[in-house]
């Protein structure tokens, strides 16, 4: 009986893992390859004409959305952590809310709100008598217009990962440093802040990498960056030379941030809460100071939610888009089935790497993890770009040999299908999935592997009724995780879908790029009410990390 259990040898699982791993690096050492081959003369014409552009556009981008999120991530955390105001206990979980929303779904909002003829300056004009050329007013659809939205969505990366590392801090520094005469704003410059800079530093990279990312909402607003370049050049000019060029200088800038945001988690392991743990003392703030605490939390909250639940409801109901017909079923069900297959799929290759990783402890099976961990550093486009180059290439030889030998016309068979793209999903994902997986192996003590192993389970049966049931709550959530990342990825899905397979992300893109935005407002409501799910997880966790540390300090009065 127990030979039916029997999972592959440790050769064979270990071929297994490396095959991820392989197809995790395939995208980008074909891009490597496309863009090295593409000739210089490609190169040369981007480098006088549009890579300049790119580059400094992106450039700034990234400068102002990782300024933003900084200033708004480690701020509200430590308002919410340390002091006390009216409204705080809602504010830690409001504060995170915002990530449910896809940037473009932002851009889209806003663009109907405060656009030239949207509600804002609408009534500006009939409240003064002005003209459209009286009065100046500041142009959404701009280089600031695109940072705003995505600072808006993505400051809670900082907000999160700061938050939990303040409450992991333990107070006998900054205690100390009261004791030696710092007032708590310059204790919490000097000790806290720095204590909690590895975790501020990651929540930024995170950010700036998810800008690198983002298209849709550059693209709505007329933002020529890199990753608005790889599609114009690859859709528009239908050059692949130059988009695989393009995007090999988005994935080394990725890489490097990749890279930088490794380095930040290595560090904040160094900082420990210490032998003796004691909660930071809260401090009650007076009642213009609890004013200012509840204005720059709540404010993000309202931009980055509250306003564009509103905005987008007043739009979809304006609409009378029926979301039960057949039409909208269709890209629902569309969305549903590639999210699905997606989730299920790049969760089981997660728990071969890991599982691997952790059977075989070996610095090969360790750097397949790596290697597999890469692609969430990848914008959409690059992987795009890096699967479809080969891949066509491959069905183009084999139909050439079907016609040459048999006469067969055998079309494009990988090109174009779901599988390719639901590859391309795994590759971009894979790191989230693995990093929940991760997560819960933690806790399993491996005295429990040795133990089991000792009763006579063999690996497979280890895994399957040891390892499985304990990480059930993990593997969940990285089903949901994934799941909701496919849901709203735009570029991967733009570049790659099937013929006439929309999504609800393309669909919604399409009627925003049409100016139809009370029609996109309906399948932008449904992407960020399936966001909602991972966000209202991530809080929850993080309230239990809180209330495992249940003694709070008789609270000090002033900031003064």
């Amino acid at each position: 009986m127990a030979q039916s259990f029997r999972i592959p040898s440790p050769l064979r699982l270990g071929t297994l893992a490396w095959f991820v791993a392989g197809v995790c690096l395939l995208p980008m050492a074909a891009v490597a390859v496309a863009a090295l081959t593409g000739g210089w003369e490609t190169f040369g014409r981007l480098l006088e004409s549009v890579l300049p552009r790119y580059a400094g556009t992106t450039a700034i981008l990234l400068v102002l959305v990782g300024f933003g999120t900084c200033v708004i991530g480690t701020g509200s955390a430590w308002l919410v952590t340390a002091t006390r105001f009216p409204g705080r206990k809602v504010l830690e979980v409001a504060l995170a809310l915002p990530l449910a929303f896809p940037a473009y779904v932002l851009a889209y909002a806003y663009t109907d709100f405060l656009d030239h003829p949207g509600w804002v300056q609408t009534s500006l004009r009939d409240l003064t008598g002005w003209g459209p050329r009286d009065y100046w007013f500041p142009e959404i659809r701009s280089l600031g217009g695109a940072a705003m939205m995505l600072t808006l969505v993505l400051y809670p990366y900082v907000y999160l990962l700061t938050r939990a590392a303040f409450l992991q801090q333990s107070a006998t520094a900054y205690i100390a440093a009261r004791t030696l005469g710092h007032g708590p704003w310059s204790a919490f410059a000097r000790v806290s802040l720095p204590i909690a800079r590895p975790a501020i530093a990651g929540g930024v990279l995170l950010a700036l990498m998810e800008t690198l990312a983002d298209f849709g909402t550059v693209s709505y607003f007329g933002v020529q960056t890199f990753a608005t370049g790889i599609y114009q050049a690859w859709y528009s000019f239908f050059d692949r030379g130059a988009a695989a060029q393009l995007a090999l200088c988005l994935l080394i800038v990725a890489l490097v941030i990749a890279a930088l945001e490794r380095q930040q988690r290595r560090d904040q392991r160094q900082h420990g809460a210490g032998r003796r743990f004691e909660s930071m003392q809260a401090v009650e703030l007076s009642a213009w100071q609890s004013f200012g605490a509840l204005a720059f939390c709540g404010l993000p909250v309202l931009l980055g939610f509250i306003l564009p639940v509103g905005l987008l409801l007043g739009l979809g109901w304006d609409s009378f888009d029926n979301l039960l017909s057949d039409r909208y079923l269709r890209f629902l069900r569309n969305s549903l089935i590639l999210a699905s297959i997606a989730a299920a799929l790049t969760v089981a290759a997660a728990v071969i790497l890991g599982f691997n990783a952790r059977l075989h402890p070996t610095r090969a099976a360790k750097a397949a993890v790596r290697i597999a961990g890469l692609g969430y550093a990848v914008p959409g486009g690059v992987i795009a770009v890096g699967l479809i180059v080969p891949f066509a290439a491959f069905d183009n030889a084999l139909d050439a040999f079907m016609e040459a030998r048999f006469g067969l016309d055998t079309g494009l068979l990988i090109t174009g299908s779901i599988w390719l793209l639901v590859a391309a999903y795994g590759v971009r994902f894979m790191a989230a999935a693995l990093s929940a997986y991760d997560a819960g192996l933690s806790t399993i003590n491996p005295n429990v592997d040795a133990v089991a192993r000792t009763l006579g389970r063999t690996p497979r049966s280890m895994l399957s009724g040891v390892h499985l049931p304990i990480l059930r709550p993990s593997l969940l959530t990285a089903l949901l995780i994934v799941f909701v990342d496919v849901m709203k990825e735009l570029p991967a899905t733009l570049i790659m879908r099937p013929f006439n397979f929309d999504t609800l992300a393309v669909q919604a893109h399409r009627l925003a790029a049409d100016e139809r935005l009370g029609e996109a407002a309906v399948p932008s409501l449904v992407i960020a009410a399936v966001g909602l799910l991972p966000v209202v997880i991530l809080c929850y966790g993080l309230g239990n990390k809180r209330t495992t540390r249940r003694f709070v300090p008789k609270p000090t009065k002033g900031l003064g």
